[in-house]
């Protein structure tokens, strides 16, 4: 088969086909951006959706068979059976560290599928989707995405820009059963809290960023004005336990449910999926400062990149709970 030189994000070389029209994603952060950007060349997913995840996702991936993963907590890929899927590609999309160049290079090696690494950091998505659009051969599908991604993140700018650190809206992500799991300050998982002007309240933690544990405690003396989890079982117990209401945030009411489907706005997985995350908690801690209904801004967010048109239920359930209570 005709093959050319690909470099990806790590500034490998990698030979890849002249014509590629089937690709496994290595993790869930690359089969959201596949799905995104060709769905048409996804073969497989990591864990097959569940049905209520399907009318959120494009008609031509919704039937598609389970692989499992490469990467990341409980991967699951057997290479002999990703070798059985006869992909043209694999690709990784999120961490370019030493790791993930390791676990590339050796899978490429065993399998002598052609493996890219594609820089997920959220600073870094406009230029990932255009470098893998023109690998894949969707540049006009690429640029398209790009371009609506900078309008996203330009209106957020444009809003915030002359926003005083003290004016700021405090913000505290809260994961795990009880919700004391959460990111700290550059972490992957709640950067788009800082890229949409807020301020993330977690002080400490691993340098770098990342997810650790925290106490009560602490979540009181951070005094957060606003509390986004995505679990709807952690807004549930935080709004009902006691000892919760210690917190401003949830004697104020505003513990917010961020959507999740087919996948997370904030986190779950740190992929192209958080920048409807952007639109929806610029909206909600700069209100009236944005132009459009968030049921239309979701409505055409989907259509663009989802490619589904939600009906009036869809988008229903896929708002519960992300509204502020009246």
């Amino acid at each position: 088969m005709a093959g050319r030189l690909a470099v990806d994000s790590a500034e490998r070389q990698v030979e890849v086909p002249d014509q590629i029209e089937r690709v496994i994603a290595a993790g869930p952060p690359a089969s959201v951006l596949m799905t995104i950007l060709a769905p048409e060349k996804l073969i497989g997913w990591n864990r097959k959706p569940p049905p209520q995840e399907l009318p959120y996702l494009p008609a031509m991936v919704r039937s598609l068979p389970e692989i499992g993963r490469l990467t990341g907590r409980g991967n699951t890929a057997n290479l002999e059976v990703v070798m059985a899927a006869k992909p043209d590609l694999i690709v990784d999309f999120g961490s370019i560290s030493d790791t993930y160049i390791s676990l590339a290079d050796r899978v490429q090696s065993q399998t002598a599928i052609p493996y890219l690494l594609i820089d997920g950091r959220f600073a870094h998505m406009q230029a990932a989707v255009r470098l893998l659009g023109g690998i894949l051969g969707v540049t006009q599908r690429a640029d398209q995405l790009a371009g609506r991604m900078e309008d996203i993140l330009h209106d957020v700018d444009r809003v915030t820009a002359s926003i005083p650190r003290e004016a700021r809206p405090r913000v505290y992500l809260a994961r795990g059963t009880r919700g004391l799991e959460t990111g700290n300050r550059g972490s992957i998982n709640t950067e788009i809290i800082e890229r949409v002007g807020a301020i993330n309240v977690v002080e400490g933690g691993l340098p770098g960023g990342g997810l650790y544990n925290v106490s009560l405690e602490q979540v009181v003396s951070w005094k957060p004005d606003t509390i986004v989890t995505v679990d709807p079982a952690v807004a549930e117990h935080i709004r009902s336990d006691p000892s919760w209401s210690q917190v401003d945030a949830v004697r104020r009411g505003r513990v917010f449910l961020s959507p999740r489907l087919p996948y997370g706005w904030i986190d779950a997985p740190p992929s192209l999926n958080r920048l409807i995350g952007v639109q929806w908690l610029a909206r909600l801690l700069f209100p009236g400062r944005f132009p459009g209904d968030m049921r239309e801004v979701a409505r055409d967010f989907y259509r663009q990149f989802y490619q589904v048109d939600l009906s009036a239920s869809e988008l229903d359930t896929l708002l519960e709970g992300a509204q502020q209570r009246r």
